[in-house]
């Protein structure tokens, strides 16, 4: 006990703490008694306030409490004396063990005793130069007593011993000697005895002897101390490394744990290395080696080949190709885009075929090549991907033949299934089989295995499990009834698959019931009806556990196998005709092949599945039938009594045992065509990427060469009106440097014919634009709104004619050049990256004193400059951007990984300027895609290249130089990977510029490019080398660059040098020539297409929102009237799109010459309901009718679907239940209500309805407070819903809708469409508002207040609030407040109201007035007593 208070290693203090000094003089303290009080006891009394004292230091110190007023120095003074004088008392106290304790131990020496005033001390680690300088303390000397050593000390057994130990804290007298008592027992180490080895006084040499026979000599653990002290040395002198000062989740962020380093360090590409992470490297013989490689390269083009669909005289090609590749991504660890760029030769094959001669070539030779690619770069990261799976199934079935093995050896077994299904898996489902079997039927001698290598490792024993259910029948005499079966599982199951000769079942000389009559075994199995269930079972279990059986199975559920879709109990409900997954809730036989055809239709179904709304069930055709085979091959061919009674046993087991089998392998199939819809989504989100978003150069100014970035104007009114709200604009140079922005109000031109002036900001733009010629300008924003200025900035162009810098084109007679000039182009740009960029933590930074619009005007541009580096700017966010309406559907990590590959592809596609990049952090963006890099090991060569001076002068230089002090930024291997795609620009002024460095030619092919130039220029060798002599290596390149003689290089017949450099060096390198010959002429030319402009498509669903399955024609939607007129009426949707109403589509009886006026009916701001009937999407408006008969009839989506694969029968059912249920409810027929937002629900329905949907989404329901009311259900928050009453009146009838809808007695609304925008939709808003607030905390009051408490203390001088929701009070929040550290926790209800937030009975428009109304009510309410709960202090 007492061992727990003593520390056997020193802790060390702070500096501090080390010696206590006088604050006056400074002179240590020296440590004197304890005063006692007059009777001679303890006076605690004063003890207490000064624990106080201590406590409020030390929060002081710690920084928690900051004083508003310096201290008094009087006050100050007398609390450092009152701190020594205790000080003094508490270190000086007697604490000399008692005489009854002394006597137990056999150390009592009266006399000494009573002299003896030993003073205990606070044992503290001094500063570190204090500690060098002595010498060290072992363990024994831990207490003892280095300050104030008194001489004659020594030997002085165990009171001495004790004279240092220092006592801290304060127990009571039973306690203390509790732990007296049990000291010596909880440290084996202590010396009991004294060192001369003499008996102690009082006892006899005999005694003394048995003593230490019992209790030992004190010294058993010396040794387990020594081991001790020695590992806590190094510690105390171990440096402070990042793990003691970060918290382990900032390391993994920041990319600085032990692991990151690793990656950092080992020479392979960082991607390999993450990919290969969880698995182990295996040690194979030469012989294992070519054989497992063998085995990966026909099992990868296995899995390849169907879905290439090869000419037949390619397939072999195509084997050769994948082993190939698969041989430089293991052995050589080369990554994708450099086996892409510099190994493609080995992914081509060349057919050569004769063609005619040509009479004008007589020595042209009589055939050419054919050349089909076999692999692209999407098809090589899919064989990465098998690469993996591979990796990942050899390595389970090496560990189970490792556990195979230890069987044969330790236990004897011998299993000839096990050996042959091992050799011939085909995939990770089949060694999960073999393993499943494996633990099944040896389960007994495995423990027994497992019980060996442990002890044999040094593990540590677990005592062993108790026996399964199958262990206890095998073993006992159940077992002789499955052996009666007359067949094995094994034998059975290779009768189904027909592998060997046919196994027949033979009959025991008893019936099923006597044989189980005969195996009785109490207790377990009492009657012979138990013996026959268990052995059935047994047997069964044996099948289901059989690998041959499930792959059987699992071959015909491929085959033949189908889905169903079924509803659940909540689909029905829930899933209604407009809901997402009505497409497939009556779903019938789908076949596996059509599901893969249709990923993201699968993946919506397991997502229903996985919300409760379906269940998927996998079927097959011939069920039955397939049982009928199975039987034969397990029935007796006997005709008697006999035979027939085990035939049923048998059937019953196989039946049984197919049940069970089939909910196995359908699970599976499940699982595994799962992972095959993602990755088909997942790559179809990928090619979307690389096609449509990154397979894009910037934007061309007209006259320059592609690739060139413009300069660019871009504007944007956000969500605003044009010519009512604020423009943003930025100009920004080539170089991506903001040098302008502002605002412009009115940007709308005049009409002369209506004497209608420009607006007033028209002329400073052109102002402008003449003033910067950018050579594109840029439009875009968050709503149609922005087209309008999109056709404004188009009519000033035009109006004034605004145009770009010259350019030099061709004359018209295509002879010569001249300056021209061309009116700005203006664009509506892709914003989905600026959307992401301008409210984001980068952005403020970079721009720090920008308001948002400007940012996001900022990113329009540099997206034109360059789309690549705003994509790489993203980095992890990438997956926010919309590729496929269903990647919600696909693991983010693995969505992630295909969008990766594909920035990969293209960054190596485009290369990387690598000084620009050590200089620009824009555009080190782009290094950890370059091949072999990653994010570590980009921002180590960054490092590195920072260390060598901060620049690369070749490419040789990033391996390092030791001659030159040039630190190595890469290891060999990562180099070979990157160095081609890591350009330099090259100065033909500079000797030591390489131009092949600022090509894509890799240095591995310098010489062959080398011997092409200099056959480009005629040079023998003896020219070559007087050249490189006086120039260096590159001088013949540069000679033919300076000579402009780069056009020889085309004259060149690239077919010798390929036939000679496979002939010489058996390298493919014809690819690679027409490379060379390509980048000799123009070093790293532009290859991407030219920048995309946006389709009318596009710019739909940017500036609405919708797509052309989210908005069709034939919907009904609400619309507002924004102005109506005699023949027509103007509406606007949701979505923002304008919209008309003809004549023509009035209700009946409004308008024409016998008609209402539609503005009696219609009135400005009105919410009515329209059915669309055409939907122009360029010019983003729309046709709409407001007829009722059109509008009842119901919208209906087109779902085609063959015969049979639509359940019609079940879903007239369910119409049919769900009107009988409306009935039901009230005893009546239910009330219906024409309205797109009605449900015959009730509270709990629509709460589970408005489960899965968004925040804001309502339902109109049936009220429970009779006819003439209804109520509205809406969503506040997750699990928060708010139900409203509404009371109907002037009502037709009992059945129609009320002309007038109030709420609460205060709102009043003309009907739903308007109740529904003016009232939900607007507290939706406010609801939106507070939680989008920065001082919206995502917890519960509890949470919020524990954050208010946290905050204070880390801030004591300030006040703090936050709002949180209130869960019980659906449309409440609570706006919790904390008024200084010390001051209570409070907090006022806020009322989300229409339009408003209500805060102590006052109204307030928006978060700015509700947070500054707040702070006035609380200032008011701190000059008065109490309010509102806080008292004046």
């Amino acid at each position: 006990m007492a061992d727990a208070f003593i520390d056997r290693v020193a802790d060390v203090g702070s500096e501090s703490e080390d010696e206590e000094l006088d604050e006056e003089t400074g002179e240590p303290l020296r440590r004197k008694e304890r005063r006692k009080g007059a009777n001679g006891v303890d006076d605690s009394s004063e003890e207490e306030d000064e624990d106080d004292d201590e406590e409020a230091a030390r929060a002081v110190r710690e920084g928690f409490i900051v004083d508003d007023e310096e201290e008094d120095d009087d006050r100050a003074r007398r609390r450092r004396e009152k701190r020594k004088r205790r000080r003094a008392e508490r270190e000086e106290q007697d604490e000399r063990l008692s005489e009854e304790d002394l006597e137990l131990i056999g150390e009592l020496d009266r006399d000494e005793l009573r002299d003896e005033q030993p003073r205990f001390k606070r044992l503290k680690q001094g500063h570190r130069e204090d500690r060098t300088a002595r010498e060290e303390r072992g363990v024994d000397d831990i207490f003892s007593d280095d300050d104030d050593e008194a001489p004659g000390r020594e030997a002085r057994g165990l009171v001495d011993e004790f004279d240092d130990f220092i006592e801290e804290d304060e127990f009571p007298d039973e306690e203390r000697e509790r732990m007296l008592e049990e000291r010596e027992v909880a440290r084996p180490g202590r010396k009991f005895f004294a060192s001369g080895g003499q008996p102690p006084e009082g006892f006899s040499e005999a005694e003394f002897e048995d003593m230490k026979a019992a209790f030992g000599d004190g010294t058993e653990y010396d040794w387990a101390l020594q081991v001790q002290a020695e590992m806590d040395e190094p510690e105390r002198e171990a440096e402070i490394q990042l793990k003691d000062v970060f918290e382990p989740s900032q390391l993994i962020d920041k990319m600085l744990t032990a692991e990151d380093e690793e990656i950092r360090r080992v020479d392979v590409p960082e991607r390999f290395q993450i990919a290969r992470k969880p698995f182990s490297r295996v040690e194979l013989s030469e012989e294992e080696a070519a054989k497992r490689k063998e085995e990966e390269a026909q099992w990868v083009a296995s899995m390849m080949l169907p879905k290439k669909r090869l000419d037949r005289q390619l397939i072999e090609p195509f084997k050769r190709s994948v082993a190939k590749v698969l041989q430089f991504i293991n052995e050589d660890d080369y990554e994708i885009p450099f086996i892409f760029q510099h190994r493609k030769d080995y992914l081509i094959h060349a057919t050569p075929l004769q063609v005619s001669p040509d009479p004008s070539r007589p020595d042209a030779s009589d055939t050419e090549l054919k050349a089909e690619r076999l692999l692209n770069q999407s098809d090589m990261w899919d064989l990465f991907e098998h690469d993996l799976k591979f990796r990942a199934m050899a390595e389970k079935r090496d560990a189970l033949q490792k556990t195979y093995k230890s069987l044969q050896a330790i236990a004897n077994v011998e299993d000839p299934m096990i050996e042959e299904m091992l050799s011939h898996v085909g995939n990770m489902e089949e060694v999960q089989d073999v393993q499943d079997y494996l633990h099944f039927q040896y389960s007994a001698p495995l423990k027994d295995v497992n019980l060996i290598e442990s002890e044999s490792n040094g593990v540590q024993k677990r005592a062993r499990a108790a026996r399964t259910l199958w262990e206890k029948v095998r073993s006992s005499k159940v077992y002789n009834l499955v052996r009666a079966f007359g067949i094995t599982a094994d034998n059975f199951a290779r009768n189904v698959l027909d592998t060997g000769p046919r196994a027949y079942t033979d009959d025991p000389p008893e019936l099923p019931d006597d044989l189980a009559d005969s195996l009785l075994d109490p207790p377990e199995y009492t009657t012979g009806a138990q013996i026959l269930r268990a052995g059935k079972a047994m047997f069964a279990e044996e099948l289901v556990m059989s690998p041959r059986m499930r792959k059987w199975l699992r071959g015909k559920m491929y085959e033949l196998a189908y889905f169903d879709c079924y509803r659940t109990e909540k689909g029905a409900r829930q899933i209604t005709e407009d809901h997402k997954y009505y497409e497939f809730k009556y779903l019938r036989h789908q076949d596996i092949t059509a599901m893969a055809r249709r990923p993201e239709l699968f993946l919506r179904m397991l997502k229903a599945e996985q919300e409760g709304l379906v269940e998927i069930r996998l079927k097959m055709d011939s069920y039955d039938r397939l049982k009928r085979e199975l039987y034969k091959y397990i029935e007796s061919d006997n005709y008697s009594e006999l035979a027939d009674a085990w035939n049923i046993v048998r059937r019953e087991a196989v039946d049984q045992a197919f049940s069970k089998l089939e909910r196995i392998v359908a699970r599976g199939v499940k699982e595994a065509l799962k992972g095959e819809c993602e990755n088909a989504l997942a790559k179809a989100c990928r090619e979307k990427f690389s096609e449509l978003k990154l397979d894009q150069a910037p934007y061309k100014p007209k006259g320059m060469e592609p690739g060139t970035r413009p300069r660019c104007i871009t504007l944007s009114s956000g969500q605003g009106i044009s010519g009512r709200d604020a423009i943003c604009w930025v100009y920004v140079e080539e170089d991506g440097r903001c040098l302008e922005n502002g605002k412009f109000s009115d940007l709308r031109l005049g009409n002369s014919d209506k004497h209608l002036p420009d607006g007033k900001n028209v002329q400073e733009f052109v102002d402008l634009v003449s003033r910067r010629k950018p050579d594109v300008i840029g439009v875009s924003g968050f709503s149609v709104e922005t087209r309008k200025l999109y056709k404004d900035i188009q009519d000033i162009i035009e109006k004034f004619d605004l145009r770009s810098n010259e350019f030099e084109a061709d004359d018209e007679d295509g002879v010569g050049t001249k300056a021209r000039s061309e009116k700005v182009e203006v664009l509506i740009v892709n914003d989905e990256v600026a959307r992401l960029y301008h409210t984001s933590d980068r952005a403020a930074i970079e721009y720090p004193s920008y308001p948002p619009l400007t940012r996001y005007c900022i990113a329009l541009a540099k997206y034109m400059q360059s789309p690549l580096l705003e994509y790489a700017a993203l980095k992890k966010d990438i997956i926010s951007i919309s590729f496929d309406p269903n990647q919600d559907l696909i693991p983010q990590d693995k969505l992630l990984r295909h969008l990766e590959s594909a920035m990969v592809d293209m960054v190596n596609l485009v290369g990387v300027n690598i000084n620009e990049a050590v200089n620009n952090p824009y555009l080190a963006n782009l290094l950890p895609y370059v091949c072999g890099l990653g994010p570590r090991k980009a921002a180590h060569v960054l490092q590195a290249i920072d260390k060598n001076g901060g620049e690369v002068r070749t490419r040789d230089e990033l391996v390092g130089d030791p001659e030159k002090n040039i630190i190595p930024a890469v290891g060999g291997k990562v180099w070979t990977n990157c160095a081609s795609f890591l350009f330099l620009e090259f100065d033909i002024d500079d000797p030591d510029s390489d131009y092949l460095d600022n090509t894509r030619v890799h240095p591995e092919d310098y010489e062959i490019a080398r011997k092409m130039a200099s056959d480009a220029l005629g040079l023998d060798e003896e020219d070559v080398k007087a050249e490189v002599d006086e120039g260096g290596p590159g001088a013949v390149v540069r000679r033919l660059i300076k000579e402009n003689q780069e056009d020889n290089v085309n004259d060149l017949i690239l077919e010798q040098y390929a036939v000679q450099l496979e002939s010489q060096f058996h390298q493919r390198k014809r690819a690679t020539l027409e490379t060379i010959r390509a980048e000799l002429n123009s070093p790293y030319e532009e290859l991407r297409h030219n920048f995309s402009f946006m389709s009318s498509d596009e710019i739909y669903t940017m500036l609405t929102g919708e797509t052309r399955e989210s908005l069709l024609e034939g919907m009904t939607v609400p619309v507002q009237v924004r102005r109506v007129f005699s023949d027509h009426i103007e509406v606007r949707l949701d979505c923002g799109l304008e919209g008309g109403v003809s004549e023509t589509e009035y209700p009946e009886g409004v308008g024409g010459e016998r008609g209402i006026d539609p503005r009696q009916v219609y009135t400005v701001h009105q919410t009515a309901q329209a059915k669309i009937l055409f939907i122009n999407r360029k010019q983003l408006s729309a046709q709409l009718s407001f007829n009722e008969e059109t509008i009842r009839r119901p919208f209906k989506r087109d779902n085609d679907h063959e015969r049979g694969e639509w359940d019609e029968d079940q879903e007239s059912q369910d119409k049919k239940d769900a009107i009988r249920a409306k009935e039901n409810v009230s005893g009546r027929a239910q009330r219906v209500i024409k309205h797109p937002l009605f449900r015959p629900f009730n509270a709990a329905q629509a709460e589970e309805y408005l489960g899965s949907m968004s925040r804001g989404d309502v339902v109109i329901r049936p009220s429970s407070k009779g006819l003439d009311h209804l109520a509205v259900t809406w969503k506040v928050s997750d699990n928060i819903y708010q139900h409203i009453d509404v009371l109907e009146l002037d009502k037709d009838n009992e059945f129609s809708v009320g002309k007038t809808l109030k709420i609460g007695g205060r709102y009043t609304y003309s009907d739903l469409d308007e109740l529904i925008v003016n009232h939900v939709k607007s507290m939706a808003k406010k609801v939106d508002e507070i939680m989008q607030d920065d001082k919206y905390q995502n917890g519960s009051k509890a949470q919020t207040d524990q954050w208010l408490t946290t905050y204070a203390e880390a801030n004591p001088k300030r006040s703090m609030y936050a709002f949180c929701i209130n869960p019980k009070y659906p449309g409440f929040f609570y706006l919790c407040y904390k008024a200084g550290q010390h001051a209570q926790l409070g907090a006022w209800p806020v009322k989300v109201m229409p339009g408003a937030f209500e805060l102590q009975k006052h109204q307030y428009p928006d978060m700015t007035a509700l947070k500054n109304g707040f702070k006035t009510l609380f200032m008011n309410s701190q000059r008065m007593p109490e309010v509102g709960g806080v008292r004046r202090r």
